[in-house]
C-alpha cells in the first residue's frame, strides 16, 4: 500500500472519529508526507496513529494530537505562528499548509524553535527536502523564552509540557491571538491549555483534555 493511500485512510479515520472538524486541517493532514519526517527505520509506521521516537528522548506527536492542536489554534491563511519544539518539523509543515498554502496571495509564516541541535538540523533537512522551508524557519535555541525578534505572533503552540504557561509567550502573543500549551507534571498528568488574548490584553483560559508530552526544557520550563 502506498504512503499516500495510508495517509488518506488515516485522515478519513480521524474525520470519522470526529478528531478533525476543520476542512483546512483535513486538507493539511492529507498533504504533508509524515513518512518524510520520521526516522528511516520508522517509515513503515508513519501512518499508525501513535507518537514515534526521534532523538534525544524526543518524539514526533501522534497524528491525532497534531490535528487536535491545529484545530485548537484556529489557524488562518496569512498568520504568523510560533512553535516551541520543532521536533522533526512535521507539525510545522502541517501548520504551514494552512497559513501559507501554495499560491496564497498573503502567505503566513511559521517560526519553530528546537532546543536540541541534532533535532533542529533534522527538522531543517526534512523541511528543505519537502519544500516546506519556504514557509517555515527553524531556530536552534530556548523556545521557552519565545522569539521576540519576530513577535508578535497570531498563534503560538508548545509541543512539550511546561510546569506553567511561560510568560514570555503570553507577552509575544497578538491581541486576539491564541496560545496552546500542555501544562502539568513532568512525567505524569498534563492538560492541554488554550489561552486567548483579548483586545484589552486580558487572557481567557480553557483546559481541553489530558495529554502526555515530553518536558519543556529551558529558562521557563523544566531545569532538570
Amino acid at each position: 500500500m502506498s504512503f499516500k493511500l495510508k495517509r488518506n485512510q488515516l485522515v478519513e479515520r480521524l474525520v470519522a472519529e470526529e478528531v478533525i472538524h476543520s476542512k483546512e486541517v483535513i486538507r493539511a493532514m492529507g498533504m504533508v508526507p509524515r513518512e518524510e519526517f520520521v526516522r528511516r527505520e520508522d517509515k513503515g509506521s508513519a501512518y499508525v496513529d501513535t507518537p514515534l521516537p526521534l532523538f534525544k528522548g524526543q518524539t514526533i506527536s501522534a497524528p491525532h494530537m497534531v490535528a487536535m492542536m491545529c484545530g485548537a489554534l484556529e489557524l488562518r491563511v496569512g498568520e504568523r505562528v510560533l512553535e516551541i519544539g520543532a521536533g522533526s518539523g512535521y507539525h510545522a509543515a502541517v501548520i504551514s499548509e494552512i497559513v501559507a498554502p501554495k499560491g496564497s496571495e498573503n502567505p503566513g509564516h511559521v517560526y519553530t524553535i528546537e532546543i536540541h541541535k541534532l533535532l533542529s538540523e533534522f527538522a531543517k533537512d526534512n523541511l528543505n527536502r519537502t519544500s516546506y522551508s519556504r514557509a517555515v524557519t527553524v531556530i536552534n535555541g530556548d523556545g521557552s523564552k519565545g522569539l521576540p525578534e519576530h513577535a508578535p505572533y497570531d498563534k503560538i503552540l508548545v509541543t512539550a509540557a511546561a510546569p506553567e504557561v511561560p510568560k514570555p509567550l503570553i507577552d509575544q502573543l497578538n491581541p486576539s491571538g491564541i496560545l496552546v500549551v500542555p501544562v502539568g507534571d513532568k512525567h505524569a498528568f498534563q492538560v492541554l491549555r488554550v489561552l486567548k488574548k483579548k483586545q484589552d490584553g486580558t487572557i481567557e483560559v480553557k483546559d481541553l483534555w489530558g495529554v502526555a508530552f515530553v518536558p519543556l526544557r529551558g529558562e521557563h520550563g523544566w531545569k532538570d
